[in-house]
């Protein structure tokens, strides 16, 4: 009977903890998006500790083994080693897997593994998934069916992100290689590297396994074109590809959200382009000595990098002051939501420019393309941009205090964090211990942190039926 019983104990234990993993998974999305998050840079991290993983096969420091892990799980692109020197072939492809995990995004990440551990995909898993796509369904209130992605189309959202991520790295990686070898890459090391930066490009990361990164390919406007064209897929997030795959050409049927995360997309990339074209067209450290071609092409390309992709042809430490808070200001709006861009979202802009609008016209309601946008979408806004402003100031801050460096290359290495973009003036390399923890909890807050808060925003929503007395302060 001992024995029975000494066999049953650990069945039951086994038990409470699948229980407990459960309720972990069903009762809080974000919660549990976090949770998965932390857990995948802490196994990352000790992966990157190893030996095995550096060049020189000696024990990677914690701080920069950490860094990385958080900038390869978050998308980010910022390192503080030299990625191409420092990591071993077994570093490279650790990293390689972890961006690809960390940018199907956060909680559509946690939905996969709440399948896995509960074997099938039920309502309020469905709820974890669909809050990926629009942090609004992350409670479990009333729902607009005109919302993003429908309940009922969740599986098949799921399957687009992993069909989607296979199919457009494996295109990128065919069109790349040709590209590589005529760079001048071994045709054996090209293997290796078109897969790799097919991987970096559609999942914004920016990291580059070969000595001066991508600046190899400066003359090259075929490879730095699909590598534009993969960091775009990338940023305008799985819901929109979901609705171009399903609707294609067919405008009048594609959501409210794909709208105005295309229109938003397209004016930032051609404006973008157009400042950092004026600001550095007379700049001889950037794109003063280039002829009226490349000053152009390569004004749309750090215009496309500056929303979240993280590669760069020209010296970001080299760009005027202007352009350094121009592009700051891209760099913290970023791509679109559910996206393996960061930043605040495209959306969120498009939504507060939208409201800013209406109230200047002086109309009761929000409204675009025949469809009203309710007040709670206003607020998740609201809030995303005040945490996104709150995390940059904080960490300029203390970052500015410790190393006490230019302000402004401080600030935007700072937004390149949050923003999970991976530009960087010089000054992320060069931290102190201190400072690149500071740095990594940017990360970690800028990727996780607006979802998650987006949802918890959404989450506190509650019908309310009275309605107390109007005091208007003055505002302004």
């Amino acid at each position: 009977m001992s024995g029975i019983s000494s066999v049953v104990s650990p069945r039951r234990g086994l038990q409470r903890a699948l229980q407990f993993v459960k309720h972990v998974i069903t009762s809080s999305p974000s919660r549990f998006a976090i949770v998965i998050f932390a857990a995948l840079i802490l196994v990352f991290t000790a992966l990157l500790s190893l030996p095995i993983a550096s060049a020189s096969r000696t024990v990677t420091p914690l701080a920069d083994a950490l860094f990385t892990a958080v900038s390869t799980i978050c998308v980010t692109g910022l390192a503080t080693v030299d990625m191409a020197t420092h990591w071993s072939g077994f570093g490279h492809v650790v990293i390689f897997i972890g961006v690809n995990i960390g940018g199907m995004g956060v909680l559509t990440l946690a939905s996969l593994m709440g399948m896995v551990i509960s074997k099938r995909l039920g309502l309020r898993a469905k709820l974890i998934a669909a809050g990926d796509t629009n942090p609004l369904r992350a409670h479990g209130g009333p729902v607009n069916e005109g919302q993003t992605v429908r309940l009922g189309e969740v599986g098949q959202l799921l399957t687009t992100v992993a069909l989607s991520t296979l199919v457009i790295e494996g295109v990128v990686a065919i069109l790349l290689y040709p590209g590589l070898v005529m760079a001048g890459i071994d045709p054996l090391v090209a293997l290796w590297e078109a897969p790799y930066y097919a991987a970096m490009s559609f999942t914004n990361t920016g990291f580059s396994p070969n000595v001066g990164g991508v600046g190899v390919f400066a003359d090259d406007y075929f490879v730095l074109t699909v590598l534009m064209v993969s960091v775009f897929l990338g940023s305008i997030g799985f819901p929109v590809i979901y609705t171009l795959a399903k609707h294609h050409w067919h405008v009048a049927r594609w959501s409210l959200h794909a709208k105005l995360t295309l229109i938003t997309t397209v004016i930032l990339f051609f404006a973008g382009a157009a400042v950092f074209l004026i600001l550095e067209y007379d700049n001889p450290g950037t794109f003063g000595s280039m002829d009226a071609v490349d000053t152009t092409f390569q004004a749309f390309f750090l215009s496309a990098m500056t929303r979240s992709g993280g590669f760069s042809v020209v010296e970001i430490g080299d760009l005027n002051g202007s352009s350094l808070v121009a592009g700051s200001m891209l760099m913290f709006v970023g791509g679109g939501s559910a996206s393996t861009a960061g930043g605040i979202k495209v959306t969120t802009l498009a939504v507060l420019a939208i409201a800013v609008w209406s109230e200047a016209k002086g109309r009761q309601s929000v409204e675009v393309f025949g469809r009203r946008i309710p007040s709670d979408v206003q607020r998740v806004a609201l809030s995303v941009v005040a945490w996104g402003a709150t995390i940059v100031a904080l960490s300029t801050i203390v970052i500015a205090q410790i190393t006490k460096a230019d302000i402004s290359h401080v600030l935007f290495d700072v937004i390149s964090a949050f923003g999970t973009v991976g530009l960087s003036t010089g000054l992320t390399g060069e931290l102190p211990d201190s400072a690149s923890y500071v740095m990594a909890a940017t990360i970690f807050m800028g990727r996780v942190g607006t979802v998650t808060l987006a949802a918890a925003v959404a989450a506190t929503s509650r019908t309310q039926l009275y309605s107390l007395p109007v005091e208007r302060p003055i505002v302004g």
